[in-house]
């Protein structure tokens, strides 16, 4: 984006221990503030503070191995394992992908705050586990047979995204992780450009299989390394699945166990996609109603009912994601339209909402909710 399109609203979150006192303390701020001017990004930004709190579950998260939800196919009885057997980089967090991302999120908040308290131990967790003996069982684990769909493509896009974090940071350990992973790296993006023509539609979820979702995080990855062949192949499919969507009906949303929104997610990805004129008039006449603030089932935070139910706490992982989809929305329209307004407003409400839920001792959310937050707060609107 233009840097004069770059016009700026800051919605500075300083988490520190306490996030229901940060919460608190914001709504009050917010109650003696004048709606801010109409902008095309909010710039949230991550402390030291909250850096070193979100690490500290993710340490804990990427070392444990029980409970475990394996997504793991047998070919025989020889394959009943412990996961760290089946997968000894990532075996922890309940399940691969959640410690996916629990590894993109320590590298991510390392190359944030190299000075971070808790930098020694995340250098040694990532040494212990990025070797590349381990990566190379991790790529002879896809390889064996019935592993096909084996994470496509939530896990596949994690994957991505971590690759992309260690390749952005010049850094001698990351460099060395980096090399490590590459093989693993290389085995998710020949599935990518082996699975994507094949999929003749695409999946639209609020849960794992999501394709916008999984074409968006590797478009970024294939972009910040150059892998233009993948990049062509994303653009193509991306295209081909979603150009012609007209009128989605947002008012369905959200589904009882969703952690995406549908329609934001695919909108999230074709701002990457189109350029921004082009872009506006699409999202125009997809969500025509949103520039009134409707649907209110959109617009409006998730009721999460119960956080120690691992589906219905997916609902936080909800506000956090459609958070970082409308601010990116926004970011690739024009400042003056009236959905961009109501976008930037209604990403302030629910990433108050669900900052608050992150940490609350309760397993269910901890092993996945903080790399949520942690995308969310890192980034403003602009594709990564």
């Amino acid at each position: 984006m233009k840097k004069n399109q770059r016009i700026t609203v800051f919605l500075i979150v300083s988490l520190v221990a306490s996030f229901p006192a940060f919460v608190a303390e914001t709504a009050r701020e917010n109650k003696n503030k004048s709606t801010p001017e109409v902008s095309l990004m909010i710039d949230i930004k991550l402390t030291p503070q909250t850096a070193s709190s979100f690490s500290r579950l993710a340490l804990e998260c990427i070392k444990r191995e029980y409970p475990n939800k394996p997504s793991h196919v047998m070919n025989n009885k020889e394959e009943v394992q412990n996961p760290k057997s089946l997968h000894p980089v990532f075996f922890g967090c309940f399940d691969w992908h959640s410690a996916v991302h629990g590894h993109w999120m320590l590298v991510r908040l390392l190359r944030l705050f190299p000075e971070l308290s808790e930098a020694s131990e995340i250098r040694a967790a990532l040494n212990d586990n990025l070797t590349a003996e381990n990566v190379e069982r991790e790529v002879a684990y896809l390889d064996q047979p019935n592993r096909k769909s084996f994470e496509r493509t939530y896990g596949w896009a994690w994957l991505l995204k971590l690759a992309e974090e260690l390749h952005r940071w010049n850094d001698p350990d990351a460099k060395r992780w980096s090399a490590n992973l590459e093989p693993l790296t290389r085995a998710i993006v020949d599935r990518y450009i082996d699975f994507l023509p094949r999929q003749t539609y695409p999946i639209r979820t609020g849960v794992h299989p999501n394709t916008a979702f999984g074409i968006a995080f590797a478009l970024d990855y294939a972009r910040t390394v150059g892998d233009t062949e993948l990049e062509h192949l994303l653009v193509a499919r991306s295209l081909t699945y979603f150009e012609n969507d007209t009128d989605y009906p947002a008012k369905w949303e959200p589904g009882g166990d969703d952690f995406f929104s549908p329609c934001l997610m695919e909108a999230d990805l074709m701002r990457r996609v189109l350029e921004p004129p082009a872009f506006a008039k699409w999202f125009e006449e997809f969500l025509p109603s949103l520039e009134r603030s409707e649907p209110r089932s959109l617009i409006e935070p998730a009721t999460v009912a119960d956080r120690t139910d691992p589906k219905i706490v997916h609902l936080d992982g909800l506000n956090l994601s459609r958070a970082w989809c409308m601010v990116g929305i926004a970011s690739a329209l024009p400042k003056d339209a009236a959905s961009t307004n109501v976008l930037l407003q209604a990403a302030g409400r629910h990433a108050e909402d669900a900052l608050a839920h992150v940490a609350r001792g309760h397993y269910e959310g901890e092993h996945w909710l903080a790399s949520f937050a942690v995308y969310m707060l890192s980034t403003t609107g602009q594709p990564e």
